[in-house]
């Protein structure tokens, strides 16, 4: 047998790792991947192992040596010189395994670097001879590994490679519309593969379990009316509409038979779910996963394993927000081993009406793409226009596929706990806060934007300087934000001494939090619902029938002002609420259609890669990253201070994923900013556009207010 051990498939820098050993670990996941979608698991071993073999070649052997640089003109995929090899295979199996191959790092098409097969075609002459060189020499090491691998090989020519690569060039002019399930298996498995490289096979347990959730079956209790309606019922998808502590997750969670994916709309709502979940079910195998940029800050006490796997396929249960399945719809790079994932699975969509137009725009067209992708979809909500409602009844293919809940009248008046007073301004609001401060009481204060919130926060600091408070949005470096969540949790909601949070909208949803006095900046009615179920939130025999007050401040006359809602929806729903009386459950869905009488539902099909029904995109084609996901005022980038710059480029991912600041592309992108270079390539912050008590101050992100250390960089 040859000593194979001198061809790599990573440097030094990178592990060491050969090329045996990559390959036996890619073809391990690439079996396990193709049995849970119920392909062929002896095709996509074969394909994961000829997907690198093209890295025998002496050209990428010598880009692992250390120090290397890369001459003028010089190129090199290795997944196309892997195509040299295609002869091996019989008909049957071709295919399937040119599309493991071809496209398992670049789209075959408008790459975003332009080195697709086909850019390479149409762009660059001499793109085989580049790739061939010294072939005659490094084959016989790449057949030699498929040797070993027992694949069937023979001697290939030149000429024989020439044909296979111009085969390959044919067959990708030819392909249609829709997604390659081959693609998927590859990419999810090399991705995994390479991640957990030396540690593969104890992975073969954790992958694709099933959860057992028979935990949430046995809660059974008055207090929570949907703990005892069953959830036996044979149709495949569901919609619960029921009040904040009506016990809608259990409900959720007992309606999936499969691995679960669930979604929330904000980080500080799935990091709490992740935790409720992990602690429910941490005395079976399930593995449960928590998936954003700062979720390995969450997992203080787990293995480096379990860090490594959050962003990997087959968890038992997944817990994400909706814009991490946002490739879905625009055909990002890696949507289809997402789909790999995904296809099949239990999906929650809890609180689904908690996002902009636009976002609810992309949730919906998700909800269209895991209908046609055979998932079982639950939907759980406290408020939802009917609107939105029969919009996903249609999506879903109408009543007949939908289990729908909705509790009768007498049991939501179980759920009426505040009592609503209409408020000119938060300076009419100052009485109301000293006598709450007299009678020790934990006060809620909320605003619409971040930069109002940090002015209120500043006010509060000199007006009650010895009360307790605190500051929590989204803006906040991840590992401030992330003890931010747990004191709120841990320390306030349980204090019986007077105290203040200031907060934004991440108290919405899912902050199992109960304080006595909320005022608030008047947002739509489903939103304001959600906010109320912050305030007198614990349910006991004691605490049903007795209420609290909330104050809703009247909106604001300029639209600029409103954001991120509309000026209208914010004034229909002020004329809308009771004033100093109860606001009773069983008026919450006439007071939503009243507010939301019609929707103009966004339409994003120039920007989908699926519309009525049929995919919009050529298989072995992916986009580059989405414009519009990127404008949208969600956490879609990163900044850093500039005081940590060079801390952050020398660490590890963990305490990288600590010091960055979530933002919206648009406080940053059009600055002019400079970017780091490792990591997640954060856009770099002058310090004085971050405070440790009030978060992100984005009127200083702009290069004018950097130390000069910077600026000379």
């Amino acid at each position: 047998m040859k000593n194979l051990s001198h061809i790599l498939a990573k440097g030094e820098e990178n592990g060491q790792v050969t090329l045996v050993q990559h390959l036996s670990e890619v073809a391990l996941l690439a079996e396990k991947v193709a049995l849970h979608l119920g392909l062929d698991t002896l095709i996509a071993r074969k394909g994961a192992i000829l997907h690198d073999i093209g890295k025998a070649s002496s050209l990428f052997q010598n880009t692992l040596k250390k120090n290397y640089q890369r001459p003028p003109g010089f190129l090199f995929r290795h997944e196309l010189a892997s195509l040299f090899f295609i002869s091996v295979l019989n008909e049957e199996e071709k295919y399937p395994i040119i599309d493991m191959i071809v496209a398992h790092h670049k789209s075959i098409y408008k790459d975003a670097g332009g080195k697709g097969l086909l850019d390479l075609d149409e762009n660059e002459p001499e793109v085989f001879e580049k790739h061939i060189k010294d072939f005659d020499v490094w084959s016989k090491d790449a057949l030699s590994i498929l040797d070993y691998f027992k694949i069937e090989t023979k001697p290939i020519s030149v000429d024989q490679a020439k044909e296979s690569f111009y085969e390959v060039v044919d067959y990708c002019l030819s392909k249609k519309y829709g997604y390659s399930q081959w693609k998927g298996v590859l990419i999810a498995a090399d991705h995994l593969a390479s991640a957990m490289s030396g540690c593969i096979k104890p992975l073969d347990r954790k992958l694709f379990v099933i959860p057992d959730l028979s935990y949430y079956h046995t809660r059974k209790s008055e207090l929570y009316p949907l703990s005892l309606i069953p959830t036996e019922d044979m149709r495949k998808h569901t919609l619960v509409t029921a009040p904040t502590g009506a016990g809608k997750t259990d409900f959720l969670l007992r309606r999936c038979k499969g691995r679960v994916f669930y979604t929330l709309p904000f980080q500080a709502s799935i990091n709490a779910m992740y935790e409720r979940i992990k602690g429910d079910l941490n005395k079976t195998d399930a593995d449960v996963r928590l998936l954003h940029a700062a979720s390995s800050i969450n997992l203080k006490n787990g293995t480096v394993e379990e860090k490594i796997l959050q962003h990997h396929i087959g968890a038992s249960v997944k817990v994400l927000t909706p814009h991490q399945m946002a490739l879905l719809v625009f055909g990002t790079k890696g949507y289809e081993a997402m789909i790999a994932d995904i296809k099949g699975c239990d999906i929650i969509l809890d609180e689904i009406h908690t996002y902009s137009e636009t976002t609810q725009a992309i949730v919906l067209k998700i909800v269209e793409i895991l209908y046609s992708i055979d998932c079982r979809v639950h939907i759980g909500t406290a408020t939802m226009p009917s609107v939105l409602y029969d919009r996903l009844v249609d999506i879903l293919g109408g009543s007949d596929n939908i289990y729908e809940i909705k509790l009768p009248d007498e049991t939501l008046d179980t759920f009426n706990r505040h009592i609503i007073h209409k408020a000119d301004s938060m300076d009419s609001m100052s009485n109301a806060i000293d006598e709450a401060i007299k009678q020790n009481q934990k006060i809620l204060l909320v605003c619409n934007q971040v930069k109002r919130a940090q002015s209120l926060f500043n006010d509060l600091s000199e007006r009650y300087p010895l009360i307790e408070k605190m500051l929590v949005h989204s803006r906040f470096k991840r590992g401030v934000r992330s003890q931010l969540e747990s004191e709120l949790r841990n320390i306030f909601n349980n204090s019986t001494e007077a105290c203040l949070v200031v907060s934004t909208q991440v108290v919405e949803v899912s902050l199992d939090i109960s304080f006595d006095l909320m005022v608030t900046e008047c947002a739509p009615v489903d939103a304001l619902i959600q906010r109320f179920g912050r305030i007198n939130r614990k349910r006991s025999t004691e605490t049903i029938g007795h209420y609290k007050p909330i104050y809703v401040l009247a909106p604001p006359t300029e639209k600029n002002d409103a954001l991120p809602y509309g000026l209208e929806a914010l004034q229909r729903t002020y004329d809308a609420l009771p004033n100093g009386n109860l606001m009773k459950e069983r008026d919450a869905q006439l007071m939503i259609d009243t507010v939301y009488p019609s929707i103009e539902f966004v339409n994003i099909d120039l920007n989908a890669v699926f519309k009525d029904g049929k995919w919009m995109i050529k298989e072995l084609w992916h986009n580059s990253k989405s414009a519009l996901l990127e404008t949208l005022d969600v956490d879609s980038v990163a900044c850093i201070d500039e005081a940590d710059k060079d801390l952050y480029d020398t660490s590890a991912y963990e305490e990288q994923a600590k010091m960055e600041i979530p933002v919206s592309y648009r406080s940053v992108g059009y600055q002019g900013l400079d970017k780091s270079g490792y990591g997640s390539k954060p856009f770099i912050i002058p310090s004085k556009a971050y405070d440790n008590e009030l978060g992100f101050l984005v009127e200083f992100a702009k290069p004018e207010f950097y130390n000069v250390s910077l600026r000379f960089l």
